[in-house]
């Protein structure tokens, strides 16, 4: 709860009724001929032509699915089309305004809007601007390929450029915008304002905030538009991306200039349908989808209802709203009614709707009623459109020709290429020149202070444990690296669902309220969708993050931000992105079955996700420093069980200063030579504690080897130690069946075989729910498991009795009961 806010039962108890303002709907019907003062005949030409150049640009692609040829060439596409023909004022209305400044963000129907957006960029940029763009871009590898026997201008050149960077990303390319790697549903050039467009329905409902975040945090200039479809105000990401947007801190206490709402529009391309439900009338109860605007807060998103059919009743809405977004007033839901004539992709046959209700609608096209306007305001002649229509056709072909042709345009010789794209690898201080914003000296604040006086190293110098209170502890490591980033990078931000003022559920960030301003540590909706989908927008736009979910079970409510979105984009654009996200995130127990589960195993089963799990303080602090020096998503694991525990095996302590930990590489905590114990977060301590009773009792000598991070691994110091000891036992806190735990036993397996005297052993969790805390001891992995474990599955420990059942009948009875 923010302290500065005060909830008066006296005036929330009162009486009363919300009151709710009209939302406008349709209310620009001008025409050109009304608009000829407002706007230069060059201009009307302009958009009328940026329509044709998208609707014939579909047109191919949806002749190429269907028929299989375009101008009688013929062309196998089997990847994805979902065309948006019917559409095309609506996003040249969208993108008419916007400067290259301004963002759009896409779904899978987005072709339109690239191109909507990359022509309006050329129209305001001047040639040396867009010869520096297309030079700089993968080294001037498009702009050879369409400059090649060109004697056009450099805006002419540009149009080429953007249409064949589009269609050759669409064809699986490596001359495309992204490498061929993002395809139809994922194009986008960035250097025209143009990022991620999105396969999943909704994704960038969350992600587009976080851009428009990004945006506010670093005082960039611009606003960005989220550019979704109207079946996707029923998505999650969606919701909480609207929800997160409109937060009331962001006017009422964040302070300064950072007053004032996000600079972000929610353009709804309503085009009446969501795959084959019909949005209005079927799947959805919104009637008209503006009003949802009513619901999200007072200024009701200064939501309204626009003609998309009429390019100039969309631009005179951005004109609007820019204002408002000027104003610090977002943010802006806009609903742009429209109409697709396709079906959702090639293989729908549109069998939901009737051919009355499609003919209907092209009775109205967007293209030839603004051509027909254009020729009764004056503006041009049938000639003039015909000549449009002429040229890009011309274009179009030509520019097909050249890219379905694989001497020009190949597809990468090499996949074993995007292995070297998965993760960028970068080593960056900062993501600014500017300097940090902070409210006090970082050797001020109180924690730092206190932590200055604590122990570094948890034994004194003649063995014995300082107390937990004099320790430092692997929360202050956490805590100590964070801190150091913040002072070094302005870009940085945190937040999460209890960041700010409490200090975090487990205090890792307490101090950090003193010393950092709102916008760049605050608290976020209960809403862990929005908390990673704005994280992987803010980090696309160039900034560093620490998003944070609070138990490791909420990953489930942040899946596809997780899985889909924030381990994908770096490969997918090619490398033009990087993903600076750490998200940190605690394992319990103490809390029962949807608190205590540990799901790292799941991190690493998703290609493009670094993942750390650190036991120690000293791992801590110089894992998370290396994860907030890197430019990879990295997904930093924290058991709770050892917030509060000192250092214990790096003889110097923690050191004070700035040091990094390599990721990916594990570290031996106790040296043995007959077995070995390679272990995951929290259960070091329990095999540490199996090898104490292992020696004294059995004469037995376990290497404990602590892996630290699980994505990237490096085998080799395990594979040391398996030589010498010929025996070894993974272990985690996770369930065993489908775990992380089986993929290292089967990687030490093969590449050990040699060395190996017996089985590798998985010890991990039972595959139950987590029970309450009395009965844990019965769930997780104890100390005297790995004694069980090797007694019945390595070798018979002289006069020891089992407490748990490993043998194998045990293990196929388990299996066969699914659990």
């Amino acid at each position: 709860m923010p302290k500065s806010e005060f909830i008066d039962p006296n005036q929330v108890r009162q009486p009363g009724f919300i009151e709710f303002q009209a939302i406008p709907v349709n209310q620009y019907q001008k025409t050109v001929k009304d608009e000829r003062n407002n706007f230069s005949d060059g201009e009307f030409k302009a958009m009328y032509h940026d329509m044709v150049l998208i609707r014939e640009f579909e047109t191919m692609i949806n002749l190429i699915k269907t028929k299989g040829e375009y101008n009688g060439t013929p062309y196998n596409h089997p990847g994805p089309a979902h065309l948006s023909i019917g559409q095309e004022s609506a996003a040249v209305g969208m993108a008419w305004t916007l400067t290259v400044e301004d963002f759009i963000f896409g779904s899978h129907r987005s072709h339109g809007e690239i191109l909507a957006k990359g022509m309006s960029a050329i129209h305001k940029l001047d040639d040396e601007q867009l010869m520096q763009i297309m030079e700089n871009f993968f080294d001037g590898t498009i702009l050879k390929i369409v400059q090649k026997d060109f004697n056009g201008t450099t805006k002419e050149l540009a149009r080429r450029f953007l249409v064949y960077g589009t269609l050759a990303e669409i064809f699986a390319r490596e001359t495309g915008f992204n490498k061929g790697l993002g395809g139809s549903m994922h194009a986008f050039f960035t250097p025209f304002g143009v990022y991620p467009n999105n396969a999943i329905v909704g994704g960038s409902g969350d992600i587009a905030v976080g851009a428009a975040l990004f945006k506010k945090v670093n005082r960039k200039p611009g606003l960005v538009v989220a550019n979704i479809g109207d079946a996707a105000l029923a998505c999650g990401p969606v919701w909480e991306g609207i929800t997160f947007s409109a937060m009331d801190q962001f006017k009422q206490l964040w302070e300064g200039d950072m007053k004032g709402g996000l600079p972000i529009i929610f353009n709804i391309m309503n085009n009446q349908y969501g795959m084959g439900g019909q949005t209005c009338g079927e799947t959805m109860g919104y009637g008209i989808a503006a009003r949802i605007g009513a619901g999200v807060n007072p200024e009701q998103m200064h939501a309204e209802r626009v003609d998309g059919y009429n390019p100039l009743a969309v631009i005179d809405a951005y004109k609007r709203k820019r204002k408002v977004i000027e104003e610090k007033n977002g943010p802006v839901l806009l609903d742009v009614l429209t109409y697709r004539y396709s079906g959702h992709s090639s293989s729908d046959a549109s069998s939901y709707r009737t051919k009355e209700e499609v003919e209907a609608w092209q009775q109205h096209d967007c293209i030839a009623s603004f051509g027909k306007q254009m020729i009764e305001a004056g503006v041009a002649a049938q000639t003039d459109l015909d000549n449009v229509w002429n040229d890009v056709k011309t274009l179009i072909y030509e520019l097909f020709l050249k890219t379905i042709d694989d001497n020009i345009s190949p597809r990468m010789k090499n996949p074993e290429l995007i292995g070297d794209l998965m993760f960028s690898n970068g080593s960056v201080d900062s993501f600014s020149d500017a300097k940090p914003e902070v409210l006090m000296p970082l050797e001020e604040n109180p924690r730092v202070k206190k932590i200055a006086a604590k122990e570094r190293f948890a034994f004194d110098a003649e063995g014995k444990p300082f107390s937990k209170m004099k320790q430092f502890q692997l929360r202050d490591a956490i805590f100590e690296a964070i801190m150091d980033r913040f002072y070094k990078d302005a870009t940085l931000i945190a937040y999460g669902e209890e960041n700010r003022d409490w200090g975090g559920a487990y205090g890792v960030y307490v101090g950090m309220t003193e010393a950092l301003p709102y916008h760049r540590l605050f608290n976020s909706p209960i809403a862990e969708a929005s908390i990673i989908g704005t994280a992987v927008g803010y980090a696309m736009c160039g900034g560093r993050v620490i998003p944070e979910l609070m138990y490791c079970d909420f990953l489930g409510r942040a899946g596809d931000e997780i899985f889909n979105q924030l381990p994908k984009w770096q490969a997918m654009s090619g490398n033009v992105l990087k993903m600076p996200v750490v998200v940190r995130v605690s394992v319990g127990s103490k809390y029962g079955a949807q608190h205590s589960q540990d799901w790292s195993s799941l991190l690493t089963h998703i290609p493009g996700i670094k993942v750390c799990f650190p036991a120690t303080p000293y791992d801590a602090k110089g894992l998370m420093n290396a994860a907030l020096q890197g430019t990879d998503p990295v997904v930093f694991f924290e058991s709770q069980r050892i917030y509060d525990i000192g250092e214990q095996f790096h003889k110097g302590g923690v050191p004070t200063g700035y040091y990094e930990i390599p990721l990916g590489e594990p570290d031996i905590k106790k040296e043995g030579k007959d077995i070995t114990f390679l272990t995951i977060g929290y259960t070091l301590y329990q095999a540490l504690e199996a090898a104490r009773e292992l020696e004294e009792k059995y004469g037995m000598s376990a290497e404990v080897i602590d892996a630290r991070s699980l994505v990237p691994f490096n085998y080799e110091k395990v594979i040391e130690s398996v030589k010498k000891t010929g025996k070894i036992i993974v272990a985690s806190d996770a369930c065993a069946r489908g775990s992380f735990l089986n993929d290292l036993a089967a990687n030490i397996g093969s590449l050990c075989f040699d060395y190996l005297d017996a089985p590798v052993c998985v010890l991990g969790s039972r595959n139950w729910i987590t029970p309450a805390h009395e009965l844990e001891t019965a769930f997780f992995p104890q100390p005297g498991w790995f004694l069980d474990m090797i007694h019945q599955r390595i070798q018979p420990l002289q006069g020891y009795i089992p407490s748990q059942n490993f043998t194998d009948g045990e293990m196929a009875r388990r299996a066969k009961k699914g659990i």
